[in-house]
């Protein structure tokens, strides 16, 4: 296979791209051979803060437990729970540590069971932590001091949490973390880019690379819109990387001079027309129609 700046062409000389930050950048940037060294991770615009949690519970109806035809789990206790996480094995599980009176815990709980029934490929966890002594023991050990409190694992790690989010956030995360269900190519590495490339030039499909980090928060939050457009233009192939999978996702992010994320490349004919960097969902839909041909005016 060819290497990868042969797959990318330069585009024309004239094309400049806007960042997040209204930095112009030469369209040759997005070239591997013409990229110089950065400290490219210290220069990653990331928000993760993780806040304190205090329980909090509130006179409300006892959260709606779980019935025969729902595939949401309730489990009672430590063990129970890690053997539910070893059971799903990569799947991605999702868990809601809630409360009997917290009316929170019982606004959100139906939007869990509504997502379980869609997203077939990923396992949902109820665990009640004043149910008993045993679930107190559990919420304790997963440090879970405010509910409800979602928690995302896979292969028995945690690799995210939120509390205090709404359903709009709980389906985002979702969709971000659970992808073998979406109609977004995922890769995995530099050869999986290389690879798509490939399998385009002949159709002369605009790829939409949506380039992101795990625990990026603007990166889940406009993901929901890639996998509608997805579904939507099947003029155009939509695909994901998260560079912090591993080194050679990693180094790909250097290689295409990305410091800030979510950074969207366009490819189309082995080439790189463009890019677009931010989660604003119209900007996106807007420049994806332009690299389409389509004229757009703001």
């Amino acid at each position: 296979m060819a290497s990868f700046s042969h797959s990318l062409t330069t585009p024309p000389p004239s094309l400049s791209l806007h960042t997040h930050n209204n930095r112009l950048l030469s369209a040759a940037s997005l070239l591997p051979n013409l990229i110089k060294p950065t400290a490219f991770a210290a220069n990653l615009h990331l928000s993760h803060r993780r806040r304190g949690f205090t329980i909090k519970a509130t006179a409300a109806p006892s959260v709606k437990k779980p019935t025969g035809d729902e595939r949401v789990q309730q489990v009672h206790s430590a063990e129970e729970f890690d053997e539910a996480l070893k059971k799903a094995k990569s799947k991605l599980v999702v868990v809601e540590f809630a409360a009997s009176h917290s009316a929170q815990s019982s606004r959100m709980y139906p939007f869990m069971v509504t997502l379980s029934k869609t997203c077939n490929d990923v396992e949902f966890i109820l665990v009640m932590g004043d149910e008993s002594e045993q679930t107190k023991e559990l919420c304790n050990r997963e440090k879970i001091e405010k509910v409800p409190h979602f928690s995302f694992y896979k292969n028995m790690e945690k690799i995210h949490e939120e509390e205090g989010i709404g359903p709009d956030q709980l389906e985002g995360d979702v969709l971000y973390y659970g992808d073998s269900h979406s109609g977004v190519v995922q890769l995995h590495s530099r050869e999986d880019v290389e690879k798509l490339i490939q399998d385009h030039k002949e159709d002369h499909k605009l790829i939409v690379l949506d380039v992101g980090l795990k625990h990026c928060g603007p990166c889940v939050k406009v993901y929901p819109t890639v996998i509608k457009l997805s579904k939507k233009m099947d003029t155009a192939v939509f695909a994901r990387m998260n560079g912090d999978e591993n080194e050679s996702c990693m180094q790909f992010l250097k290689d295409m001079d990305v410091v800030e994320v979510p950074t969207f490349l366009f490819i189309r004919d082995g080439e790189i027309k463009g890019r677009y960097v931010g989660s604003g969902k119209g900007e996106l839909i807007g420049e994806i129609l332009r690299y389409q041909g389509v004229r757009v005016t703001y």
